[in-house]
């Protein structure tokens, strides 16, 4: 048992190696996919007692399991961002396909205890824009530069942003009766790779901060309710900055090359759900989740050499909520089936739009399949839509210099789609 136990830790420890890309998938640049059963019931398992792939939505669900148990799986996500604009309609040059982690260890301590650890992409972000995809407005201000750069691009506007987080979770659940167990644990994120390209210069670091979660899953007879908190958390990431333009530094039109510095603040997350078992097979779960993006008010890039600061996006977001609606079917004693659907509000406003996060209510829609091979192996699958609505800037505000979320520079008619799918392998012992 011993030697299980190290065995499943040493794997899922050497697996947080795996690539780590992650594309905005709902609010603001929150990707919640963090299980296969998550994929497949649109992230409703708050409150579900039976899934091993709750313990990434709700730690405390460990402790209705009388056996430890090791998940490894990926997340392939297929985006597609779109805008047209004054200089007609572009596509967003991120990568076709880009994947990232679905890692979960649960162990059996005794009777009472669970411990687990948790290796997930909770955010992420990646937009390519080629350089004219914003063309100048009225009220630009116009900078002399020699070829290649357009003089009518103000000196701002995005081109490519990448966010890469890891969250490594561990965390304890405790049984306080047959009906009640709590969890609390930590979360531990490193921003593997960030860049913030502009029409400026190239920006680039990296960073890793903490966090804290808190769990709670209450089961009455065909009942089950759920809860989970989620702290903000504060990345100062360092990284380096290059100017696209010599010439505009040498007339002191933008900063010199150098180290820089930027606080990425990721909100805090509550989630509530309830569960209700109809039949023996079938499981309907309903969920409420609550983000603080308003945590994620302004990303302030300063050099470390001139101690000046070389751009502002003001975001001032505001907390949103999301919906979820999960049902589970078993088809056998070896087959479940899982259907979901979500909606997720944005907190995103006009005043502050930003062409980085290109953020819009979506609409998310799974399915998915868990079939148990024997032996305490079991593989999963799931299949989500991502449709964003669609969503139209005309900004009242003319870029004047400086910063660029919402004024009339990065006007145009934004679109969104994605295809993900989830794969998992499953060990119990």
């Amino acid at each position: 048992m011993k030697q299980q136990i190290a065995r499943a830790i040493a794997t899922a420890i050497a697996a947080g190696a795996f690539v780590a890309a992650g594309e905005s998938l709902a609010a603001g640049f929150s990707l919640p996919e963090i299980s296969t059963a998550g994929i497949g019931l649109a992230n409703a398992l708050v409150a579900n007692p039976e899934e091993s792939g709750a313990f990434a939505y709700n730690p405390a669900a460990m402790g209705f399991h009388d056996t430890s148990s090791v998940a490894l799986g990926a997340l392939l996500i297929n985006p597609n961002f779109s805008v047209r604009t004054a200089s007609g309609q572009h596509d967003s040059q991120g990568a076709e396909w880009t994947a990232a982690p679905m890692i979960q260890t649960a162990l059996r301590v005794n009777e009472d205890w669970r411990i687990g650890l948790g290796i997930t992409a909770p955010f992420g972000l990646e937009t390519r824009w080629e350089d004219g995809t914003f063309p100048a407005l009225s009220g630009t201000v116009r900078i002399p530069v020699p070829p290649p750069l357009d003089p009518n691009v103000p000196r701002g506007q995005p081109t490519a942003s990448k966010l890469e987080i890891l969250d490594f979770s561990p965390t304890a659940a405790y049984r306080v009766n047959e009906n009640l167990s709590l969890s609390g644990g930590l979360d531990i994120y490193w921003v593997k790779n960030a860049q913030l390209d502009s029409t400026a210069g190239r920006l680039s670091g990296d960073g890793a901060d903490l966090g804290f979660n808190l769990s709670a899953l209450y089961r009455y007879e065909a009942w089950s309710f759920g809860a989970a908190f989620r702290s903000s958390a504060t990345v100062g990431l360092e990284g380096n900055y290059q100017p696209l333009s010599r010439t505009l530094v040498a007339i002191g039109r933008l900063p010199p090359g150098q180290n820089a510095e930027v606080d990425v603040d990721l909100p805090w997350r509550l989630q509530l759900g309830a569960r209700y078992a109809v039949t023996e097979a079938l499981a309907v779960e309903i969920d409420w989740t609550r983000t603080g993006w308003s945590d994620f008010s302004k990303l302030e890039v300063e050099g470390t050499r001139t101690g000046e600061t070389i751009f502002t996006d003001t975001n001032d977001w505001n907390d949103s909520n999301a919906y979820r609606l999960g049902v589970t079917y078993q088809v056998g004693p070896d087959t479940q089936l899982r259907f979901g659907y979500s909606y997720d509000e944005t907190g995103q406003e006009d005043a502050h739009f930003s062409a980085r996060v290109p953020d819009s209510d979506r609409h998310l829609f799974g399915i998915g399949v868990a079939h148990l091979l024997g032996d305490g192996l079991s593989i999963e699958a799931g299949y989500m839509y991502v449709k964003a609505n669609d969503r139209t800037i005309r900004s009242d505000t003319p870029y004047r210099g400086g910063d660029i979320n919402g004024t009339d520079a990065i006007d145009g008619d934004y679109e969104m789609d994605a295809h993900l799918i989830g794969l998992e392998i499953v060990k119990a012992f």
